[in-house]
């Protein structure tokens, strides 16, 4: 087995959970006055953290930094009420994490979701299966794109990061594996479109979570594939 690990983001990865961010941010608007946005709008707005994705659900002049203070400290609320309403792993995730347990290969999360949340999604939605290391935003570390989480995640894991495969749904996810001299593989299912995926970076797009389980026979030296 050439790669001995997998990192894989968390929100449009592993756990679809569009809906209950998007009723979560929407209750957050309408309280204070604001338009509101349907959810399969935050499939645009999701994967740069929280305070990214409120930016971009409020009106334009509405951004001032009181404003986003006051939604983001309002949006932490709202989602620790509904965060496991409807979030779900997608079809084939459990069976995909069963296979890479059996195997030995060691997993990661990592997320720009707050790490409070981050953990409790895992511990709950997918306490099934062992993930030695799951880390989300916190203030003392940079958010992805920025390498510096992807790179802690592959020394905890004890793995070199040229033999972890990173798997995610968002360009911002792309961005983070080539930083991090790791190989990026993007998801058909997540919340961004397959060719932006492509465009930035995927080496491929797996159409199903058990298309990975083959690149981890790939050799990391291996740029024909």
């Amino acid at each position: 087995m050439a790669y001995r690990a997998v990192i894989f983001d968390l929100d449009g990865t592993l756990l679809d959970t569009l809906e209950d961010i998007g009723d979560a941010a929407n209750r957050v608007l309408a309280g204070r006055g604001f338009p509101t946005h349907p959810v399969d709008s935050y499939r645009d707005f999701i994967g740069d953290g929280a305070g990214r994705l409120i930016m971009r659900a409020l009106p334009p002049d509405h951004r001032q930094p009181e404003t986003l203070q006051g939604c983001l400290t309002d949006f932490g609320a709202a989602y620790a009420r509904n965060w496991n309403v409807k979030s779900r792993p997608y079809p084939g995730i459990p069976e995909l994490l069963s296979a890479l347990l059996d195997r030995g290969v060691l997993c990661a999360v990592l997320s720009n979701k707050p790490e409070v949340f981050t953990v409790q999604c895992v511990s709950e939605l997918l306490s099934a299966w062992t993930f030695p290391v799951v880390m989300g935003a916190v203030p003392e570390r940079p958010h992805k794109p920025d390498p510096q989480g992807a790179r802690e995640a592959a020394r905890r894991l004890e793995v070199d990061p040229s033999q972890v495969l990173y798997v995610g749904d968002t360009v911002t996810d792309m961005q983070t594996a080539l930083a991090a001299g790791m190989l990026p593989l993007g998801v058909s299912w997540g919340f961004r479109p397959a060719a932006e995926l492509t465009a930035h970076g995927a080496r491929a797009i797996l159409e199903k979570p058990l298309d990975l389980l083959p690149w981890l026979d790939h050799s990391p030296s291996d740029q024909s594939y």
